[in-house]
């Protein structure tokens, strides 16, 4: 069965790549991240799809929940994680379940990836709910808690995605993203140009569904919180530019919407007291451009 797998196949034309120079071995590796590239291009498609669903599930105010066992979940866990960070998200509206967590972010844990049990468990904890979408993600398309926390899923109404290389896998979600990437320079070992493949997609999807939901205006993230003195530095510049005010008026607003960038540039451009101004943006469903209009 696994000798078949797409993600298991040993290109016969391949470089011996023990006999390589390590810049050669490099060389060859950039090489292959253009079919990584050429593979998220001709998923385009259904990628969008994803997109859409992902926003979706933001505007209505339920999660994005990524699944995956080892390089994948990982990378899962990796977007997930970044959420906050970059677009201001409230914990939990964005979550990576990874097989064998916490252990296996840092380590392989034996025999996860198969525990379909696990998957189940980790899935009916979330309690996952119609407006969700919960995306799967395997390369090979057979990890067995990535299907049976899709299943669960299912079964509990949430929408399901699955973003695979795989286009044979059996895990039944309601849309699909299959990766047409070939064999890895090193047989077997996804985490090279489908690790690379599989963050691009993942980008997308957050980042579509993020300014989808408000935390973007133009191409500025103004839901950034700022934690560190670059953050509050990038926080000011964002009221200067959007709000029309001069540093030292940014700064006083800012601290006076407790550091809510989109509510200093609300109060800035309309002349608003901080409640007045997260009014506005509520109203606007915490939409910055509409709130403005």
């Amino acid at each position: 069965m696994y000798d078949q797998l797409p993600t298991e196949r040993v290109d016969p034309e391949g470089p011996e790549l023990d006999r390589l120079a390590p810049a050669e071995i490099a060389r060859l590796l950039l090489a292959e991240e253009e079919r990584a590239r050429a593979a998220v291009a001709g998923a385009l498609s259904s990628i969008g799809r994803l997109c859409e669903a992902a926003a979706d599930a933001l505007r209505l105010g339920a999660r994005l929940i990524y699944v995956g066992a080892g390089t994948s979940g990982r990378l899962g866990v990796l977007d997930a994680s970044e959420m906050g960070p970059t677009f201001g998200a409230p914990p939990g509206q964005v979550v990576g379940l990874l097989a064998g967590a916490p252990a296996a972010l840092t380590a392989a844990v034996e025999g996860v990836e198969d525990d379909s049990d696990a998957g189940a468990a980790a899935m009916q904890l979330l309690e996952p709910a119609p407006d969700d979408l919960v995306l799967g993600i395997t390369m090979s398309g057979t990890a067995a808690y990535v299907e049976a926390a899709l299943r669960t899923a299912a079964a509990s109404g949430a929408q399901t995605a699955l973003l695979t290389a795989h286009s044979g896998s059996s895990i039944v979600a309601r849309q699909r993203v299959v990766l047409d990437l070939g064999p890895e320079l090193l047989a077997g070992s996804t985490r090279l140009k489908g690790g690379s493949a599989t963050k691009a997609v993942l980008n997308m999807v957050s980042t579509a569904a993020m300014a989808a939901s408000g935390a973007v205006y133009g191409n500025r993230m103004v839901r950034v919180r700022p934690s560190n003195r670059k953050l509050r530095s990038r926080a000011e510049r964002l009221v200067v530019e959007l709000g029309g005010v001069e540093s030292k008026r940014a700064g006083l607003l800012l601290r006076q919407a407790d550091d809510e960038v989109a509510v200093a540039v609300v109060m800035a451009r309309r002349a608003m007291d901080p409640s007045a101004a997260r009014s506005a943006l509520q109203a606007a469903g915490g939409r910055l451009r509409e709130a403005l209009s």
